[in-house]
């Protein structure tokens, strides 16, 4: 990864995540409101949710040795680790989130079997077939090469184990909606400014790439309405005052996020942002 990209990713994350943890928990990524969208549930309990039916979607019922690519503050690695009994690593570029992945696996006494590191995930520090399952909730976006990406998650994947990746990504151009619009391409481009992202694909695209990596038994789902409901219920939670406090103390990049949360609900309503899902195994 781009040493400047790789910096600006860290950057956002190391001033961003402390108060993501205190307004909306652990878990950094998208919920699940069923596959209509309609669920009123709780928003922490539709993230844990969405890890679940993830696990379910994929038909994973188990795991020994497991790896987090893009593990935030650790909500994902601690909660499938606890699930499976598992060995788990979390990497992501921020040394804030790792420190403080490192800290809450302490405070459930799992600093023996899980462990967090910053690393990047285009040269993942771990040898070749080493993990039953590769696990990367919303960091694909992030990417700058998904290719490199996918090759580093099939290289350290163990034969017979699982890949799952759930990515931001736009809609896909091999329909009669044809290629991006200049006003879509508009619409990204914020996206990627605000949020720290190089660009994204499309579903389509991924699968292209997962079999050209060699994975097997490849599985893809579109969960957008599954989970377009999320950004309201964050839009909604960044008007407590806790919440505008803390932006305060934050500083422009994450004021900057925040004042943009619509960018992600507008891309759901008018089709252009997709919650693409992935699977596939190693021979």
């Amino acid at each position: 990864m781009s040493s400047l990209l790789s910096q600006e990713i860290a950057q956002f994350y190391d001033a961003s995540s402390n108060l993501w943890e205190q307004i909306w928990g652990e878990h950094m990524h998208h919920g699940y409101y069923g596959k209509a969208g309609n669920y009123k549930i709780n928003r922490r309990q539709a993230q844990i949710d969405l890890i679940e039916e993830l696990l379910t979607w994929a038909d994973v019922k188990t795991g020994e040795n497991l790896i987090d690519v893009g593990c935030g503050i650790g909500g994902s690695t601690l909660y499938l680790a606890q699930k499976f009994n598992a060995n788990a690593t979390g990497i992501t570029l921020s040394p804030v989130q790792a420190a403080r992945a490192t800290e809450r696996a302490k405070n459930v006494n799992l600093q023996e079997t899980v462990n967090f590191q910053v690393a990047d995930a285009l040269n993942i520090p771990f040898p070749d077939n080493n993990f039953d399952l590769v696990w990367s909730l919303e960091s694909g976006e992030h990417m700058p090469d998904k290719t490199k990406f996918l090759e580093e998650c099939y290289r350290v994947l163990k034969p017979g184990g699982t890949f799952i990746l759930a990515t931001w990504c736009h809609r896909p151009t091999n329909s009669l909606a044809g290629e991006l619009t200049p006003d879509e391409k508009q619409h990204l481009a914020e996206i990627y400014r605000v949020y720290c992202l190089p660009y994204v694909i499309s579903l389509p695209e991924y699968e292209k790439i997962a079999n050209d990596c060699g994975f097997k038994a490849i599985k893809s789902d579109d969960w957008s309405i599954a989970v377009a409901p999320f950004w309201d219920v964050v839009i909604d939670s960044a008007l407590d005052i806790q919440a505008i406090t803390g932006l305060l103390k934050s500083g422009w990049k994450t004021i900057e996020g925040a004042l943009f949360l619509g960018l992600m609900s507008r891309g759901y309503e008018r089709g252009l942002i997709r919650f693409g899902l992935l699977c596939g195994q190693k021979d």
